[in-house]
């Protein structure tokens, strides 16, 4: 049976301004949609006086658009990654420039859309739209590097001495990156500037070349790098998704190698046909970013096929077992995490499951 929503649960959600439905509701309304969607990211730097303001009026807007997808908006601007469907498309581009705030803005499309990118809609007030951890007054944030086309980018990685980073945290370069870009071993973006700019000390001279999924946080990390000395930096206009993109339309060999870790419910996006990356579990080629299927657990990892199957989803055999049980044995019985990190940052799974 189809799940729909009524018009009366519709009005109620739209007042609520937030989604009242449980995940399985959610895959249920999506999978009954008979339209197809769009997937989209933006995102720009613009004073927004009253962010709640903003946010609570985007939302009805959306909302009634059928619009999914997670937005982030702060005093400095919106970030933002939707689902949309076709047939509301030209109403949604109406809704942006109908504000001033969002009028001509460049938005990113997918390299491959998927009703199943997003579940519902979530709309959140951030006191920044990257956390970069520092004080906004520490330096100028407009002060960003040179902006360069996919064409550029590919031959300004030619030339010598020039220096390609990756702005993306390990779980998102692990999976795909340029040729020869210098990969932070980073969690955050607020660890990554400080690991950034040791791992450059004494290249100030030298060109660099950032990048990352979309843009938004080279802005920062470009305009970080200009303010501690860097005279050449440049930066991927429109990041990775407007690089696949463009490349494809012009027929440019693609100097970017694997998948395009991207975040929804897809987690990736294949760039080229290259297989970079390995299952944490067997050590097999796979760049199938999963989450643990031990709701308690959670973690973000890369599984294959073949260790799927063996663990059932789970990222050990700790969480496998737990799963297992009945919904009055896991409440007798808590999960514990045993001591290990839990992050979505390389986990040492092998030791965990007896394998």
């Amino acid at each position: 049976m189809k799940a729909e929503i009524s018009p009366k649960a519709h009005k109620r959600a739209s007042r609520m301004l937030h989604n009242i439905y449980d995940r399985s509701t959610l895959e249920k309304i999506l999978e009954a949609e008979d339209f197809a969607r769009k997937t989209l990211s933006f995102y720009r730097y613009v004073k927004i006086d009253n962010p709640e303001f903003f946010r609570d009026k985007l939302y009805r807007e959306w909302f009634s658009l059928r619009v999914l997808g997670r937005v982030y908006i702060a005093h400095e601007g919106i970030n933002a990654q939707v689902s949309v469907p076709e047939h509301n498309y030209s109403k949604f581009l109406e809704s942006l420039e109908s504000r001033a705030e969002l009028r001509g803005m460049r938005i990113n499309r997918a390299v491959q859309d998927d009703k199943k990118s997003f579940l519902k809609l979530k709309l959140k007030v951030r006191p920044k739209l990257v956390n970069d951890g520092l004080q906004d007054d520490s330096y100028d944030v407009t002060n960003v590097g040179t902006h360069l086309s996919p064409e550029e980018f590919n031959s300004a990685m030619e030339l010598p001495e020039t220096i390609v980073v990756d702005m993306r945290n390990h779980y998102e370069s692990e999976v795909g990156h340029f040729e020869n870009a210098v990969l932070p071993e980073a969690d955050t973006f607020r660890e990554e500037l400080p690991q950034v700019l040791d791992l450059l000390k004494g290249k100030e001279n030298q060109k660099v070349l950032l990048y990352c999924t979309g843009g938004i946080r080279c802005e920062k990390a470009s305009a970080f790098l200009r303010h501690h000395g860097f005279n050449d930096v440049n930066q991927l206009y429109g990041g990775i998704i407007y690089y696949a993109h463009d490349i494809q339309q012009k027929r440019l060999k693609t100097r970017f190698k694997g998948k395009n870790f991207v975040f929804d419910e897809r987690l990736g996006e294949k760039i080229s046909e290259e297989v970079i990356s390995h299952c944490h579990q067997c050590e097999n080629l796979s760049d199938n970013h999963v989450n643990c299927a031990n709701n308690q657990c959670h973690l973000l990892f890369i599984q294959c096929e073949s260790c799927k199957q063996r663990y059932q989803g789970c990222c050990s055999e700790e969480c496998m077992k737990y799963n297992s049980l009945s919904e009055e044995e896991k409440l007798a019985n808590p999960f514990k995490k045993s001591g290990f990190h839990h992050s979505r940052l390389r986990p040492v799974l092998q030791q965990r499951s007896g394998s």
